[in-house]
């Protein structure tokens, strides 16, 4: 059992928490992630390692409240228990040699990309973040992103708050204007980078995206977290969850993301049919 230590709402529909896990926050590294269950008959699901302190034997989660599961681990409180907490699984980011490096990050996305900012700030490269939300009511990790960026850009859809657009908008600015990265990592919507992709190639910059799909048991076991990377099979519990962005296919993967939407608001509805019952 794995005990919670601190939660923080973020904002209306994402969540932090701190978990006691020692072993885990022993070994753990900016863009690798655990599989938890809620409880010891829940479905496993896969959250990124937010952040971790070795000395004090904690993980950091951040994640969104979308279905069944993640509106059951919402409900739990400090103090409470969870019954699994596997990891750290996947490969870390790959963050050495990088002298100045853009990182993107869309909504929830800016969760992992936040512990990859930071390890690049750490090693001493210029980090510029350029972060995208629908609204400023959904904007999380801001004053986290001023503290390891050299540069910061807030994007939101409807112009709530820092600038109006895409998070593309900004990034085709700096190329047009000269600038010129190691890298571009980039973390959120599967359609938001693939256009981030494109953005970066006419100026042949290396990106970098994080895949997160549909996953069970992290191992490269059960084969639902495939994806094609250079016309191959690839897994990204094990080979990723990083991959070259020229490499992927988007098309496939956001077919393949929405599978199991319609599944997945049958649970959400579900568990707020049980939790008014609970209530009343």
């Amino acid at each position: 059992m794995y005990k919670i230590l601190n939660k923080k709402p973020l904002n209306p529909t994402v969540t932090m928490m701190d978990i006691y896990a020692p072993l885990v926050a022993k070994k753990a590294r900016a863009g690798q992630f655990v599989i938890l269950r809620v409880d010891s008959d829940g479905e496993r699901i896969p959250l990124t390692v937010a952040g971790f302190n070795r000395e004090q034997g904690t993980v950091k989660i951040i994640f969104q409240i979308v279905g069944g599961t993640t509106m059951r681990l919402n409900q739990k409180a400090e103090g409470d228990y969870i019954s699994d907490f596997a990891g750290p699984l996947g490969c870390a980011t790959k963050t050495e040699g990088l002298k100045k490096v853009c990182i993107v990050g869309g909504g929830v996305g800016c969760a992992i990309a936040l512990p990859v900012a930071q390890k690049l700030k750490e090693q001493g490269a210029e980090v510029h973040s350029i972060i995208g939300f629908r609204s400023k009511e959904l904007l999380i990790l801001e004053d986290e992103f001023k503290a390891c960026s050299h540069k910061l850009t807030v994007m939101t859809d409807d112009g709530s708050y820092g600038r109006q657009g895409v998070v593309t908008a900004p990034l085709k600015e700096a190329l047009e204007g000269g600038e010129r990265y190691d890298e571009i990592i980039t973390i959120g919507p599967l359609i938001m980078m693939k256009f981030v992709v494109e953005t970066a190639k006419p100026y042949n910059i290396p990106a970098t995206v994080s895949m997160n799909p549909i996953m069970i048991d992290g191992t490269g076991m059960c084969g639902g977290c495939r994806l094609t990377v250079g016309g191959k099979t690839k897994f990204a519990c094990v080979d990723g969850p990083d991959f070259n962005g020229y490499e992927v296919d988007f098309n496939e993967a956001i077919a393949r993301s929405s599978m199991y939407a319609e599944f997945e608001k049958r649970e959400r509805e579900a568990c707020c049919n049980l939790f008014k019952k609970e209530a009343n």
